[in-house]
């Protein structure tokens, strides 16, 4: 942090950074979101398995069943790590890039099932990675 962060702050006026807040506030946002998309998808896959119609082209590493309980606990992390970012702690910002790099590469290998729904998740989690590499210190406290 700057010395300008801090004596803005002893002031009493907003931290020079501190509109670039608001870009961890979304990635907590984000993160919570995409948990839950994520558990909805581990959960389809595990009670539905028609729901997701595979071919012979398809390339999985898991059957259906291993990808909802992937999914399902990749989202349940995720989802608990969103509120985390809010407090600033450095732990929340290295789970948040390993969770959601994690979760990026497995929507990857499940494009073949959910080519739209899993490019979008993927989009998602590359935004949230950049918005708490580039912005993460921003809620730092002195």
């Amino acid at each position: 942090m700057s010395d300008d962060f801090y004596e803005a702050e002893r002031a009493g006026r907003p931290p020079v950074d501190a509109a670039w807040t608001g870009w961890i506030a979304f990635a907590g946002v984000m993160m919570v979101i995409i948990g839950v998309f994520t558990v909805i998808e581990g959960l389809v896959a595990l009670f539905n398995d028609q729901y997701y119609v595979t071919t012979d082209d398809t390339v999985l590493v898991f059957d259906l069943t291993g990808w909802g309980w992937t999914h399902l606990i990749l989202g349940v992390l995720i989802g608990l790590t969103g509120p985390a970012l809010w407090t600033g702690a450095a732990w929340a910002r290295i789970a948040t890039v390993l969770f959601a790099s994690v979760n990026a590469v497995a929507q990857l290998a499940f494009v073949g099932v959910q080519p739209v729904w899993s490019t979008i998740v993927i989009a998602l989690n590359v935004v949230v990675i950049w918005a708490v590499v580039v912005h993460g210190r921003s809620l730092e406290r002195a």
